[in-house]
């Protein structure tokens, strides 16, 4: 597929993460094996358990990575970025999809076949050793979030994941760190593995600590990053 002068700004978005192993030749080559595709808030772009036909790279907006059990109970488990890439498991292997992504607003992605990714993964060596890399992180979050559900508590749960919020969705304001995500206390909930009744306990008393606060427009501020950090250690501040 040809991209039209837009494609500078999107090269830019590309070249970090996997692709910035990639030459601008490289790259060039690469998006020419691409399409684009639009999603609207809400929209699935993959269920679990589906055939893993394709890669996709975001170009705007924001993904969540989610997964349901048996009984229907969907956990969210991370929310992917412009330039991260996800689908790249099961498009390494031809399984089925190990979980699902939704749109978290309009979103755009790149997305690649499989026919024709793989081939062009072999032609460079060191976007395979870069692939690698990022099934390795992607196996370290795994091991996180289970040893996280089964050795903390809901409260250093939540600490945990606000403060991972805050590195990769937080910018600086007057009262602190204040997340550019909006997100209610169902999906803050799905996101730990518990209840949105306990979720919203949790976030009620830190709140009253003055550890969080929210805006007017019901984001989180996190005002207290230390007593966040004692409390994933599960020490009491002073």
């Amino acid at each position: 597929m040809s991209f039209n002068r837009e494609s500078v700004e999107l090269k830019k978005i590309l070249a970090t993460g996997l692709l910035s192993q990639l030459r601008a030749p490289e790259l060039d080559d690469f998006l020419n094996l691409c399409k684009t595709e639009v999603f609207t808030e809400g929209q699935v772009i993959f269920h679990k358990g589906a055939p893993g036909e394709c890669l996709y790279a975001i170009l705007g907006g924001r993904v969540g990575i989610n997964t349901l059990s048996d009984e229907g109970r969907e956990i969210f488990l991370n929310i992917m970025e412009p330039g991260q890439v996800f689908g790249e498991i099961a498009l390494l292997d031809g399984r089925e999809r190990t979980a699902g992504a939704v749109a978290m607003g309009p979103t755009k992605l790149l997305r690649v076949d499989r026919k024709d990714f793989v081939p062009f993964l072999e032609k460079h060596p060191a976007l395979c050793i870069r692939m690698m890399e990022i099934l390795c992180q992607r196996l370290r979050w795994t091991s996180d979030i289970i040893e996280d559900t089964i050795f903390l508590n809901i409260p250093r749960r939540l600490a945990k994941r606000l403060l991972t919020l805050t590195r990769g969705h937080g910018s600086p304001s007057r009262e602190g760190i204040k997340l550019d995500i909006k997100l209610s206390q169902e999906e803050l909930g799905n996101m730990l593995g518990a209840t949105r009744e306990s979720t919203n306990k949790s976030l009620r008393l830190l709140q009253e600590q003055g550890v969080i606060t929210y805006d007017r427009g019901g984001y989180i501020i996190v005002t207290d990053v230390k007593t966040l950090e004692l409390m994933v250690q599960g020490e009491e501040a002073d």
